[in-house]
């Protein structure tokens, strides 16, 4: 009466697609025997999501799995875990996914790192961070940005519920360079820079961290310029001056040509430059110097004099200052 109790119990469970549950009790040729009330047989490869060749320490531990098949007559019974796992992590996605908002910001941990981004485990599935949303700046490799093991700060970008993916941002929840640029600067000033790259066009010069302005060929000298080595070369650092700023299209328009003829100096270089940087009597007070600063100071060491030049006005006072080593080769 008691074994056709459990026949029935199990057939009951079986058509509701219920979950059965009991201890190991046994490892035998091709997987486990489950104690449901009869012997269940939990096939090697139905034991987790992943093919297990370890039975033993399963033994006396308590499991759940799905009947997939029940033959009464040859007493029979089969038992997927799998299909468990499988079913129960996809309700966990399911509800996971539904939680999560585009716009929110979450803490994750990077659990890989591959040529097109990085996953991030964000504590019930895993999103990417395309190497596009990585940084503001150009990134090479995500290897150069995070590392597997980081834990980061990520803004959720969009959700799928369909496809279950989720596409996560790590620059969104940092301050925007451009935005920060544009605040702090405006057209007509001057800027320092660094020359970064040449193009037939003109020149590429690097004005604030992740910050590239272009100074058109045109725009690199009063005299006519074929090619724009015959001006600058890469690495070299100068003043611009700062002719357009669009922030929607991420551009800024650059000039040395205009910089030589003078200008008003940006805010963070008042303290070094300009007359911001000296008293009344014309003595510098100006704060911590910068390289450039420090370039300017050793050339005018040379020269016996202790003071520093406000910004050059002029096409000639400019080249000196920018280039004081060209001028001490002469």
């Amino acid at each position: 009466a008691q074994y056709e109790r459990a026949w029935g119990t199990i057939e009951k469970i079986k058509e509701e697609d219920g979950v059965v549950s009991g201890p190991v009790i046994e490892v035998v040729k091709g997987g486990l025997i489950i104690d449901i009330g009869l012997r269940g047989f939990l096939p090697a490869s139905l034991v987790e999501l992943r093919r297990v060749r370890d039975l033993a320490p399963y033994v006396g531990r308590t499991l759940e799995a799905k009947i997939i098949e029940l033959d009464k007559n040859r007493n029979n019974v089969v038992l997927s875990r799998r299909g468990w796992l499988e079913e129960t992590q996809k309700e966990q996605r399911e509800d996971f996914l539904a939680n999560l908002k585009p716009g929110e910001n979450r803490r994750g941990v990077v659990s890989s790192v591959v040529n097109f981004g990085a996953f991030v485990d964000l504590g019930g599935m895993d999103g990417l961070v395309h190497v596009s949303e990585l940084s503001w700046k150009h990134v090479d490799h995500p290897g150069s940005v995070v590392q597997v093991g980081d834990e980061i700060d990520v803004q959720v970008l969009e959700v799928d519920l369909d496809r279950e993916r989720i596409s996560l941002s790590l620059k969104a929840t940092q301050q925007d360079p451009w935005q920060e640029f544009a605040t702090a600067h405006q057209v007509g000033e001057l800027v320092y820079g660094r020359v970064t790259k040449l193009v037939p066009f003109g020149s590429f010069v690097q004005v604030g961290d992740g910050i590239e302005g272009l100074v058109h060929i045109s725009e690199m000298s009063a005299h006519h310029v074929d090619l724009p080595e015959q001006v600058v070369t890469p690495g070299e650092e100068l003043w611009v001056k700062i002719i357009d700023l669009d922030l929607q299209r991420r551009r800024i328009s650059l000039s040395i040509k205009q910089a030589a003829e003078g200008g008003v100096v940006a805010a963070e270089y008042q303290e070094h430059f300009g007359e911001h940087a000296y008293d009344t009597e014309g003595n510098y007070i100006g704060g911590e110097t910068t390289e450039a600063q420090e370039a300017w100071a050793e050339y005018y060491a040379e020269q016996g004099d202790t003071s520093i030049p406000p910004v050059p006005t002029s096409a000639e006072a400019a080249a000196e200052a920018v280039a004081p080593e060209a001028d001490a080769a002469e």
